[in-house]
């Protein structure tokens, strides 16, 4: 970042430290200015001792005084008052001059409760003293005599100059310090949110910020650990659906190479062979149209496969009774069943359970369950097609006890050509497409389907479909 966040902050601070010493010597001169109106505007300042003053103290206006809520004292040459009227702070008639002397130092003292103003008259001998009590004191001021030079002038002015530097000083000190410490707390999470992006650059996609904040950053550390924990999902489905395509790939070649080798070898020998007989000739034919149907079948359904992934598919679905459609159904599987020689049990409710499903797509759900217990088990298994009606839905039960299967295989029954073990070998028809598809179809529904197996001990696919 080459410290550009943090010389900003600094650069900031500085800024504001120069409009805060703005700011602090526009309000002193503020306060002078308004000091110099309120002093206009202030009945003690209207009334006082220099301008009340007259030979005979018998004709001082003491009316305005005491109707502003003031007072008036005359004090003659003996320290004896001999005239008041309002307010009278001195509370003697007469005062010794150590007294006197005390109430005249006080009367300029700060943080007293009265205004006072004094004048004496020299020729009448008597002083005048007007009180007024305080609202607000501020008790500052500077004061320059302009006649006279003081000896202490240089003196004063320097520490005016040097208590102002050290304030300046102290100032800009305090605000390189808070910027520093401010850019810290902004500086730190970014170079560690830096670091984490830096390594998700990188490849490294376990990469996450730990920063423990409840603030701002404390959000961005979630959106971008969130980002990551997405981004890391995203790469190991990319990687995971490429080796699927490839293990795609290489199955589907593998299930074609069969019937298709099959059709051109019986094709080829047909070409060259011309006296076949009609027997041999049917043989054969019949040969290379169970490998034409078979490579077609595998064909068809990946077609299927691939538009049911699409995001574009949608099932018609329609109002059915789903216990009366499960009973039309299983009634075309009847024969079948008895053909193998499996045995059968079912358990529909009678009741009437309404649901919205795509009853094309279901059948072939259903069909491919039955074509792979018909496949992979033997004489005397036994088939349960039960329903059972739920809260939220139905389920439907679809259970052998036939050979089962282990649950490595059944880990991943549900994807594109996976099979039952060995199944290959047996050379056994199929397309290992069937409960991909079927898985397909309940997702469409909105529902699930999963199996419970092992070796040797049935399989038990559980469909759940909500209700409309």
């Amino acid at each position: 970042m080459n410290r550009k966040i943090e010389n900003r902050f600094l650069a900031n601070y500085v800024i504001m430290f120069i409009i805060s010493s703005m700011i602090g010597l526009f309000a002193f001169m503020l306060l002078a200015f308004a000091n110099d109106v309120i002093s206009k505007t202030l009945v003690k300042n209207n009334y006082t001792a220099e301008t009340l003053m007259r030979d005979n103290y018998k004709s001082i206006n003491t009316k305005s005084v005491t109707y502003n809520g003031g007072g008036v004292q005359i004090i003659n040459a003996d320290y004896k008052i001999v005239f008041s009227k309002g307010i009278n702070t001195i509370l003697k008639d007469k005062l010794t001059i150590d007294e006197f002397t005390d109430f005249l130092i006080m009367s300029k003292s700060k943080g007293i409760l009265y205004n006072y103003s004094i004048k004496y008259n020299s020729k009448e001998k008597f002083w005048l003293v007007i009180t007024f009590p305080t609202s607000i004191r501020i008790d500052f001021d500077i004061v320059h005599n302009k006649d006279f030079a003081s000896v202490d002038s240089q003196g004063v002015v320097g520490v005016i100059v040097a208590v102002g530097l050290f304030y300046l000083i102290l100032l800009a000190i305090s605000t390189v310090i808070y910027s520093k410490i401010t850019s810290i707390s902004i500086i730190t999470p970014l170079k560690k949110l830096c670091k984490s992006a830096r390594c998700l650059k990188d490849g490294d996609y376990s990469s996450r910020v730990n920063l423990n904040l409840k603030n701002e950053f404390g959000e961005l550390e979630y959106i971008f650990n969130e980002m990551a924990k997405q981004i890391q999902q995203e790469i190991s489905n990319t990687q995971k659906s490429e080796e699927n395509r490839k293990r795609l790939i290489l199955d589907i070649s593998h299930d074609l190479k069969n019937p298709l080798a099959s059709i051109m070898g019986y094709a080829e020998f047909c070409c060259k062979k011309a006296d076949l007989s009609k027997e041999e000739q049917s043989l054969y034919l019949r040969i290379i149209y169970d490998n034409g149907l078979r490579a077609n079948n595998l064909i068809t359904n990946l077609f299927e496969l691939s538009k049911m992934e699409s995001s574009e598919y949608r099932i018609k679905k329609t109002k059915v009774d789903i216990c009366e459609y499960m009973r039309e159904e299983i009634g075309t599987l009847i024969a079948a069943f008895n053909k193998a020689s499996f045995i059968y049990d079912f358990d529909i409710p009678e009741d009437e359970v309404f649901l919205e499903i795509d009853t094309i797509q279901m059948d072939r759900v259903l069909q491919n369950l039955a074509s792979n217990a018909l496949k992979y088990n033997l004489k005397g298994t036994k088939i349960t097609i039960s329903l059972f009606e739920q809260t939220s839905g139905i389920v439907i039960i679809f259970k052998d006890d036939g050979i089962g299967m282990s649950k490595k295989i059944a880990k991943n029954i549900f994807e594109p050509f996976i099979r039952f073990d060995n199944v290959r070998n047996l050379q056994i028809d199929g397309t290992g497409l069937g409960l991909a598809i079927a898985l397909k179809i309940i997702v469409a529904h909105g529902g699930n389907i999963r199996l419970k197996t092992d070796n040797n001990c049935g399989c038990e696919f559980i469909i759940n479909i909500p209700k409309i």
